[in-house]
């Protein structure tokens, strides 16, 4: 446990280390929350209006709380992952005393604290100068199931970035090229950061519904508006919990045919 508190601190204290490509994450987030915040207030022109069963408050709430979740789940370091294995960069890992996939969860955690920390603050000032009207959650046991939903979601996205990093075993050169298409494409997309799932017509919903990129982002703000309880709210933690079992295990599947192919040309 000390080794990964270790590459905690560690991986924290890099973060700083690369401050342009951090400020322009921050950036990009600040003005797609600003664009879907204008979007929305622009549907929203009357605060009694009810569309797709959001009102004026709900739908504000939850574009901001793609802030708040996407801080917590989709800032991540795994993603470098893809360029120690084109890079062969992976044997000084290999032969370490420690698992490789604990190693980049320790800097996935460091770099979620510091992200989660400026986009609080984010979160505050854009409140204060926007002045948007707000649901609070003052539940405790909705506000407990919105914390699980948010820990399966960070597991999920962990194994679907291992599962992507893995195409550069095969294709080295298509590792760069296959995260853009997943994680900045077809997560973004898919997880409910643009919209929410539920505008979709229903059969469309359902398809999405099965994948596990809304467990990412759309499904907990969902549960911390109030919108997903009882029985909805039981299948839709299943689901998660299942998608992460199953990633995790195909992931590892993955990652040992991978390292079965691995080249370390010069290393």
């Amino acid at each position: 446990m000390n080794k990964y508190l270790s590459i905690f601190k560690i991986s924290f204290q890099e973060e700083f280390v690369y401050k342009l490509n951090f400020v322009m994450w921050r950036v990009r987030n600040i003005f797609q929350i600003l664009l879907i915040f204008f979007l929305w207030s622009a549907v929203f022109t009357d605060s009694q209006t009810v569309i797709f069963g959001y009102d004026k408050a709900k739908i504000l709430t939850y574009v901001f709380g793609i802030m708040i979740v996407r801080a917590l789940v989709m800032s991540a370091r795994t993603s470098d992952m893809a360029s120690d294995i084109a890079r062969g960069n992976l044997s000084n890992y290999l032969v370490k005393p420690f698992s490789y996939f604990k190693f980049w969860f320790s800097r996935d955690i460091s770099s979620k604290a510091l992200n989660l920390i400026f986009a609080a603050g984010e979160f505050a000032i854009l409140y204060l100068i926007l002045v948007p009207p707000f649901y609070f959650q003052t539940n405790p046991l909705t506000l407990l199931w919105f914390l699980v939903g948010i820990v399966l979601a960070i597991f999920i996205y962990f194994f679907i970035l291992i599962l992507v990093s893995s195409i550069t075993f095969w294709l080295p050169e298509l590792s760069w090229g296959g995260h853009f298409l997943i994680t900045m494409v077809i997560v973004e997309a898919l997880s409910g950061a643009l919209f929410p799932i539920n505008i979709l017509p229903l059969t469309l919903q359902s398809i999405v519904m099965a994948t596990p990129f809304p467990y990412l982002i759309y499904f907990p703000v969902q549960i911390y508006l109030g919108n997903i309880s009882g029985q909805a709210l039981l299948g839709g933690m299943i689901m998660a919990f299942a998608w992460a079992g199953i990633l995790w295990l195909i992931a590892n599947i993955v990652w040992q045919k991978g390292l079965r192919s691995y080249e370390s040309i010069g290393r």
